[in-house]
């Protein structure tokens, strides 16, 4: 999984919440995230069959009964007013480990660049270390400037790089 845009602002945000996605929100959510996803894979060179079949391991792993599995959180990022803003969606990389992952963030397009994705991750770090998490990682595509400065701004490191040449 990859992490949508989420570019911020240095613009303090008080107030966001993280509040547990409804039951009733989650497939239509979980649709366009995968949506989301499969796009940003074959932006990355993939095919549309091999975008496809990640997304189903993705599904199988991670939500194999249509919801999070065990340890994993699937929010909605609020304002103090209860504006849904965006997502965001982290748990284990694999059942019991204390390496967590960002699977998904994404802020409306309305809402970026005032901080909300910055402060989401804040408290999100907090849950996964108050649960056992030891790290907290994510993929970016190479494309998603914004969102790999915000990361770089909150400490992520770059654990690895991925590159490719078309050759069309």
């Amino acid at each position: 999984m990859s992490t949508g845009t989420a570019p911020d602002g240095d613009r303090p945000t008080p107030g966001v919440r993280l509040v547990p996605m409804p039951e009733d929100r989650l497939p239509a959510w979980l649709d366009r995230s995968m949506a989301e996803y499969v796009g940003s894979r074959m932006r990355s060179g993939e095919s549309r069959e091999q975008a496809e079949a990640n997304k189903q391991r993705s599904l199988d792993t991670w939500f194999p009964v249509g919801s999070p599995a065990a340890g994993h959180h699937v929010w909605e990022v609020t304002t103090p007013d209860g504006t849904v803003v965006g997502h965001l969606w982290i748990g284990p990389f694999t059942a019991g480990s204390s390496a967590w992952w960002v699977f998904d963030v994404e802020i409306g397009a309305g809402h970026r660049r005032q901080g909300y994705a910055r402060r989401a991750l804040e408290l999100a770090h907090g849950v996964a270390r108050d649960e056992g998490a030891t790290s907290i990682g994510l993929n970016v595509f190479g494309y998603n400037t914004g969102a790999r400065g915000l990361y770089g701004q909150l400490g992520y490191e770059v654990a690895s790089v991925q590159m490719r040449l078309p050759l069309d």
